[in-house]
């Protein structure tokens, strides 16, 4: 008999280790739900009197996502076309009017598809929206009432940065971020290096997180500028006519002041970095006048890779126009160095520059704890500012009036975590002048809340008095149902659109009467998958033996016969709260429509599994330790879940599997690694090993060196001897989430395999962080069932 070589040995283990397979697919009665189309996102006009249908499919091909791009500063371009990545397939749009329920399709020639979301005209008469070309990004404007569709010539957009254009308040004008007219071909990438690649530290302390995608040399940032450049151009949406402002450079963010003669525009500049991505290159912003001349540079920073953890630079930041002020400046500058652990009097200082922006700026007021925010009320200079609290994870927003900041009353105080006192989103209106501010009438704001409760959320639209804290309900979703406001319609707020759904139906958009409550159907999309109209659903709550509150969504497949004890599929992502109070309040809601999209793991059900979804695992204690019982709190959450389930009779204890995505992955491989409550386990794009996220992870506060075997304890890399139970790994092979490499599961697979454990890794061919194409989703879904059937279906 021939004997085999060591290397044909040695390639026999690789491959067998290695080997690919074809794309697998599930059920063809599940594949068929996977694939039925999704119902159009809907826009609501500015003048709020018709709704913009969009049709898109998130879920394209793999074809798609194997388009060739460059990994460049944290950004992946297509370099063809100088745009982002395409993940997403957009299909056309239409647009329904309230008043006559017409409904005008935006006419495309054949072969003409959008490749963005659209951008309505501030007077709701155009829209405008990228279409790509073999050459790059088109700009394309369409008529509302009629649908016609033109493309404005001799424009290629830039998208790196954003959409890369936006309408004036004229509704005639948008501005462009346009690639440069004649800027010649992108510089080939270098295939023989011209040297090492040299990194230095000088002793400060750099402290950033684990991004990737990042520069690795020269000819990446030869080629990182090229793509980045951008001429800023004043577009007439009719003529197509151009003018330029300014010289062509690295333009990341335009903004016009509200009288629109001015603008503030962020620039990225050399140096640039190989440890961190674009936005924290050397950058400057600087204001302009209408016609693109420099009148003052507000800030230029260098490289900011040295921002404290958690913290912020230091400088003007949060940079932005007043409102109700022709043009008014106003930004937040740190009074703590940017480090939130340093013990000050005032952590930041709120400064202001008003046109025509000479001699030095004036400071307004100082904040006892971080700046994040303002939101602008119709009166002028009344605002309402927020500030965070990150010693407590507390949110404290006052009304105050800049014009005298001693002026100041503490409207909203509550944890970030407390869903039930949550006052909810401000909702706001466009004023004639283009300018949107809080919606009111009088002193009586309105908001929109998710309405979390015991019960689960119940959304309502409330009217809170900005001067008194004293709050109305106009409207609460019914209690069989799950509805919430989407927008008032017309000048008044007479009417509204809500959108509703039930278990039962899928959401459609209705017009309702504030007064009679009568409401009429504008839509009238229907349920892709009725054969699981049956499915059970409600909301469980338990507790855990520490006391803390729990609770979950549980599914029940059609046809559930009380007392049949199920195989049970537990799916969670554990969440951090200061205080057991908030960490067991109810989120969610039993009456939402149930889409079974993508990978969702609510299609075990399908297969005969009770579901428990978005089982809560609350890590509760001091945001600067909490972690230290990390892996107690995790298991006991989900011992909890299945003893009260199985108290009910309704699953068994021992065909019980438990899964997660991202940090949910990670607590899945401790749970296995620390406990012996499941059967199998699935775990998707995870990181496992925390010494190579060293600088902190979630809401981590600690470096590895200042809390080492904390870090090495939460690993399930330094446990992989102990998971003994089955584990499905599944990653995206491009994954560029910080912090959950691909390497992160390579590795645990390697770990657990090195010590006898039963385990399968499965990597997604140019898939990122989440899975986008059709064949990844439905090979995802085929590889869970198939698992959870091998391993936890039969008793």
């Amino acid at each position: 008999m021939k004997k085999l070589s060591f290397l044909t040995l040695l390639l026999c283990v690789v491959w067998t280790v290695n080997a690919q397979t074809n794309y697998k697919k599930p059920p063809a009665d599940v594949a068929r739900i996977i694939e039925a189309p999704q119902t159009p996102s809907v826009s609501i006009s500015p003048a709020k009197d018709a709704m913009l249908l969009t049709e898109l499919n998130p879920y394209p091909g793999i074809a798609t996502l194997a388009q060739p791009y460059l990994k460049l500063a944290g950004l992946r371009i297509n370099p063809a076309l100088n745009a982002r990545q395409r993940i997403t397939e957009f299909i056309g749009f239409s647009v329904q009017w309230l008043d006559n329920g017409k409904t005008v399709k935006i006419q495309l020639p054949g072969g003409v598809r959008p490749s963005g979301s659209a951008q309505w005209a501030p007077d709701g008469s155009k829209i405008a929206f990228p279409v790509d070309v073999a050459d790059g990004v088109e700009l394309w404007v369409a008529d509302t009432k009629t649908g016609a569709a033109k493309r404005l010539d001799g424009i290629r957009i830039n998208d790196l940065f954003g959409a890369g254009f936006f309408w004036m308040d004229d509704s005639k004008r948008l501005t462009v971020m346009a690639i440069p007219a004649g800027r010649g071909k992108m510089p080939e990438a270098s295939l023989v290096p011209s040297g090492p690649t040299v990194e230095e530290s000088s002793g400060k302390q750099s402290q950033v997180m684990t991004y990737q995608d990042l520069l690795r040399n020269e000819s990446d940032e030869r080629q990182f500028e090229y793509l980045a450049t951008s001429q800023i151009l004043l577009t007439d949406a009719g003529s197509g006519k151009s003018q330029q402002l300014g010289a062509a450079g690295m333009h990341t963010g335009v903004r016009w002041s509200p009288d629109q003669n001015y603008l503030v525009v962020n620039t990225l500049r050399r140096p640039f970095s190989f440890r961190v991505p674009w936005s924290l290159f050397a950058r400057k912003t600087e204001v302009w006048d209408k016609t693109g001349a420099n009148l003052r540079t507000i800030v230029e920073f260098p490289v900011t890779d040295e921002i404290p953890r958690q913290g912020v630079v230091t400088g003007p930041r949060s940079i932005q126009w007043q409102a109700l002020h022709p043009a008014r400046l106003l930004w937040v500058e740190a009074l703590d160095g940017g480090d939130p652990k340093r013990k000050v009097e005032f952590r930041d200082k709120l400064m202001l520059l008003d046109a025509p922006f000479k001699g030095e700026a004036r400071e307004l007021l100082r904040n006892k704890h971080r700046n994040s925010g303002f939101e602008w009320t119709k009166d002028k200079d009344l605002a309402l500012m927020t500030e965070y609290d990150r010693d407590r994870r507390w949110s404290t927003t006052y009304r105050i009036n800049l014009a005298n900041p001693a002026e100041k009353d503490t409207l909203f105080d509550l944890s970030i975590n407390d869903d039930y006192n949550n006052p909810g989103d401000a909702i706001y209106e466009r004023l004639p002048n283009g300018e949107y501010v809080i919606a009111q009438d009088g002193d009586w704001a309105w908001f929109r809340n998710d309405g979390a409760s015991e019960k689960g959320n119940f959304p309502r639209l409330d009217q809170i008095n900005l001067r008194t804290g004293e709050k109305k309900t106009v409207f609460r979703s019914a209690e069989n149902a799950y509805e919430y406001f989407v927008s008032f319609v017309g000048k008044d707020r007479n009417q509204y659109i809500i959108r509703s759904e039930s278990k039962t139906m899928p959401p459609n958009f209705y017009l309702a009467n504030v007064q009679s409550r009568n409401r009429k159907a504008l839509t009238s999309f229907i349920d892709p998958a009725p054969e699981l109209t049956g499915v059970e659903k409600r909301i469980v709550k338990y507790t855990r033996p520490d006391g803390v509150p729990l609770s979950g969504t549980l599914m029940l497949p059609p046809g559930y016969k009380p007392g049949t004890r199920l195989p049970l599929f537990i799916w969670a992502y554990p969440l951090e709260y200061s205080d057991k109070s908030t960490a067991g309040q109810v989120r969610g809601s039993d009456n939402t429509f149930t889409f079974y999209r993508g990978s969702a793991p609510e299609l075990f059900v399908t297969q005969g599994y009770a579901v428990l979804m978005d089982a809560t695992i609350p890590i509760v204690g001091d945001p600067e330790t909490m972690n230290n019982t990390f892996i107690e709190q995790a298991v006991s959450s989900g011992k909890a879940a299945i003893n009260y389930l199985d108290s009910l009779g309704i699953v068994d204890p021992k065909r019980v599997g438990v899964g997660g995505h991202s940090y949910g992955a990670f607590m899945t491989a401790n749970l296995l690694a620390h406990s012996n409550d499941y059967a199998f386990g699935i775990a998707r794009s995870g990181a496992y090993n925390r010494t190579l996220t060293p600088f902190g992870f979630q809401s981590e506060r600690r470096s590895f060196w200042e809390a080492r075997d904390i870090y090495m304890n939460v690993s399930p890399f330094t446990h992989a001897e102990k998971i003994k139970k089955p584990l499905l790994l599944i990653h995206g092979e491009a994954d560029n989430n910080p912090g959950t490499f691909t390497v992160q599961s390579e590795r645990l697979f390697q770990a657990i395999k090195g010590n006898g454990g039963t385990a399968r890794l499965v990597l997604l061919p140019y898939e990122s962080h989440g899975y986008r194409a059709i064949e990844s989703i439905e090979h995802t879904v085929a590889e869970m069932f198939e698992w959870a059937n091998k391993y936890g279906k039969q008793p």
